[in-house]
């Protein structure tokens, strides 16, 4: 493997750190410093999850509408610079209305990072490098970590705004890293191997999508409720060491979930991952306690990355176009849902009870995801889809 390609999956996976990691996630943490400063109600924390939620799927709709996003350097660097500017105005305000703004706007940008890197990963994954463009996506852990890292040295005693803006400082010392990435040209390293025929590919990919769809709404109340409905029961640095580790598990998740491909095919280690995610989120939703938080945290930080890397993989292997910005749509759209499914549990001041929830639709992904696998009944995916 050349220089040239390790310091361009390098610096696209520092990007997915700065834009996901820490743009799309970083809220999490916060949330728990925001409660209990400014005495924000339950809704308005889901308001401000939707609001983000909403600009993530206008984000990835964008991909679609125009292709040329997708693959677009500029797009990318103008993605990161606004980022970090929806992190630094979070702390100049109090008002809703603008922090939704500001969670809106910050949302479509992570959209923009996430689909222009994950592109440029599947063309390189068979350009020399495959592991390593698989295990790039784990730079959302790693921005993840970061983040809880910091937040966790900042302790109870910091301010939220100084929360906010020490965190839009580590994003903007990711995005100078990642600034001089170069993508790959169409063409280059974009051929995929695929493994059904073209008109059964497409017919699965909209189970695929339903599944993936599904994931969204599961996951993103997990991502978003997981350190207060630890705090619930325990205390705050349960929570936020809780959040640390699922950012750890996460970094090196993609290259666990790449090696296992080499022996099990995709769709079944889909559906593995998807069992696996919904205990990870039942388990601090049913029992209290710092073992059960961690373990918890292991689950789903050591699954929801596989899953968005293995679903997009498989998008692509079932012959259909623009799979990236089509599946990051649906994702976007459960997204949006989660927060309104649960947000009467929330209401009822239980955030563990929205933890429940949400295992149960991931269970209801799992099941699409089952389907998936014994309508396209593949045991040869080859691993460079991972």
């Amino acid at each position: 493997m050349n220089r040239t390609l390790f310091t361009t999956i390098s610096r696209l996976a520092v990007a997915l750190g700065a834009g996901m990691g820490i743009g799309r996630f970083v809220y999490t943490p916060i949330l728990p410093l925001m409660h209990a400063q400014l005495e924000i109600s339950a809704g308005t924390a889901s308001a401000l999850a939707t609001a983000n939620y909403i600009g993530y799927l206008l984000g990835a709709v964008a991909g679609v509408v125009v292709p040329g996003l997708t693959t677009s350097r500029r797009a990318l660097r103008i993605a990161l610079v606004v980022v970090v500017a929806s992190l630094a105005l979070m702390p100049s305000t109090t008002s809703v209305a603008w922090w939704s703004v500001f969670r809106v706007v910050g949302g479509a940008a992570s959209a923009q990072v996430f689909v222009v890197a994950v592109t440029a990963l599947v063309r390189l994954r068979s350009g020399g490098a495959p592991r390593l463009a698989a295990a790039a996506i784990g730079g959302v852990g790693v921005g993840i970590a970061v983040s809880a890292a910091a937040l966790l040295l900042f302790g109870r005693s910091g301010s939220w705004v100084s929360a906010w803006l020490l965190v839009a400082l580590i994003a903007a010392c990711l995005t100078i890293v990642a600034w001089p990435v170069r993508l790959p040209q169409a063409g280059g390293h974009d051929s995929d191997r695929r493994f059904v025929s073209a008109g059964v590919g497409r017919r699965w990919f909209w189970v695929l999508l339903v599944s993936y769809s599904l994931e969204g709404v599961g996951y993103i109340v997990a991502a978003t409720f997981l350190v207060a409905a630890v705090v619930e029961s325990s205390s705050e640095w349960v929570g936020n060491g809780a959040w640390l580790v699922v950012g750890l598990a996460a970094a090196g998740s993609c290259a666990v979930w790449f090696a296992l491909g080499a022996r099990w095919s995709l769709p079944s280690l889909l559906l593995s991952a998807l069992i696996l995610q919904a205990c990870g989120i039942a388990l601090p939703a049913a029992f209290a306690g710092p073992t059960v938080a961690i373990v918890g945290a292991v689950l789903f930080g050591g699954t929801f990355l596989g899953v968005a890397a293995m679903s997009t993989a498989l998008g692509g292997s079932l012959r259909r176009r623009q799979a990236v910005p089509i599946l990051t749509a649906g994702y976007g759209i459960g997204q949006i849902v989660g927060p309104v499914v649960v947000a009467p549990v929330i209401g009822e001041g239980s955030y563990r009870g929205a933890l429940a929830v949400g295992a149960g639709i991931v269970v209801l992904s799992a099941v699409g995801s089952g389907v998936l696998r014994l309508g396209v009944r593949h045991s040869e995916t080859p691993p460079s889809n991972l």
